[in-house]
């Protein structure tokens, strides 16, 4: 194996919050949540809830988790929170795949 695959594969730490972020869309809930913000500019949680038939709970719980790996942005208006998909590069990787479906 040549240094540089060593090299590479010795960067665990991103290997891991790269393994991290493809499991956390591979929750169902979390995965829907994505593919409605990739066709929609930004939706509050009661909007992502009502869409998907799930309580806001679900979804508040998932969006939070999306949100840690700061794979959404956030914005407060009032006592209403709107979501966005957020433009990191995994993002953008997330929205490139999900808008060819």
């Amino acid at each position: 194996m040549s240094d540089r695959i060593q090299r590479e594969l010795g960067n665990e730490k991103d290997i891991i919050q790269c393994a991290a972020r493809f499991g956390l869309v591979g929750d169902a809930t979390r995965m829907k949540i994505c593919w409605l913000l990739c066709k929609h500019k930004e939706l509050s949680v009661g909007e992502i809830a009502n869409m998907l038939g799930v309580s806001v709970s679900v979804v508040s719980h998932s969006l939070k988790r999306l949100k840690q790996f700061e794979m959404v942005q956030s914005r407060k208006e009032h006592k209403q929170v709107f979501y966005a998909l957020s433009g990191t590069d995994f993002s953008r990787l997330l929205r490139r795949s999900l808008d060819t479906i």
